[in-house]
């Protein structure tokens, strides 16, 4: 018992771990069913996690065996994993074969692998799901209620990291995409400045100069603006139309 105890802790020490920078989330999930065939009374362990578009994948088996039963599953839509993901409540299979009418085809494919039980847990935090973690075992029976709770608190404690890392990386790019923004908006300014000097336009103007310059050729402004402040594009070309307009009388 102690040396269970003592293995539980390193699991949760191990996943804690990802929640340190530059983690490596395919190792998590890898790390995660190796745990969990190492600590609970099953044979094999699956793992499925939706993807941005809304769809499960298989990311992580402790077999070659169970992940082509996962991906089964996946194929048919039906079973243990994909009933657990869209209930996101847990699935507990003491019997393959009783759950023939349930499962028609991901039973006889079970039993035709040789698994005669499957659990499978949710990956949530909160009301957020996230994908199914799938224990499989060769003879019937019931999983413990205390094993259960160890693989939904190991679930629980992957899932964690996993939304922590997809933050993370959301976080990065939109912190990419306002610094891009901001620096666009201070060479857009400088542009501005330069062809309301070079013009004796309004700042205003200069900036219908440099919009109407980048529509017309189909052109981001704040490519434009880039070219003027490094002096690849003379003001002249851009205030063309605007200075002609302008004396013109045009609107």
């Amino acid at each position: 018992m102690a040396d269970r105890e003592r293995e539980v802790t390193r699991a949760f020490v191990a996943l804690a771990d990802t929640l340190v920078d530059d983690y490596d989330v395919a190792d998590l999930l890898h790390l995660l069913v190796r745990q969990c065939v190492a600590l609970l009374d099953v044979a094999a362990a699956g793992l499925t996690l939706v993807d941005e578009r809304g769809g499960l994948q298989v990311l992580a088996s402790s077999t070659e065996q169970a992940r082509l039963l996962e991906l089964f599953q996946l194929d048919i839509d039906e079973g243990p994993c994909v009933e657990c993901f869209t209930t996101s409540t847990p699935v507990l299979v003491a019997d393959i074969a009783a759950q023939a009418a349930r499962w028609p085809r991901f039973a006889a494919e079970a039993v035709r692998d040789g698994f005669a039980s499957v659990h499978a847990v949710p990956l949530r935090l909160r009301k957020q799901t996230i994908g199914a973690l799938n224990l499989f075992g060769y003879t019937p029976g019931e999983l413990s209620a205390e094993d259960v709770a160890l693989a939904q608190g190991l679930a629980d404690a992957a899932t964690i990291g996993i939304l922590q890392e997809r933050a993370i990386r959301r976080g990065e790019v939109l912190s990419e995409q306002l610094q891009s923004a901001l620096n666009s908006r201070v060479i857009i300014e400088q542009a501005k400045g330069a062809l309301a000097v070079s013009g004796r336009l309004s700042m205003d103007e200069a900036f219908q100069a440099l919009r109407g310059y980048a529509r017309r050729n189909n052109l981001r402004l704040s490519d434009v603006a880039r070219a003027l402040a490094e002096r690849r594009l003379p003001s002249a070309v851009v205030l063309a139309p605007a200075v002609a307009d302008r004396h013109s009388g045009a609107p």
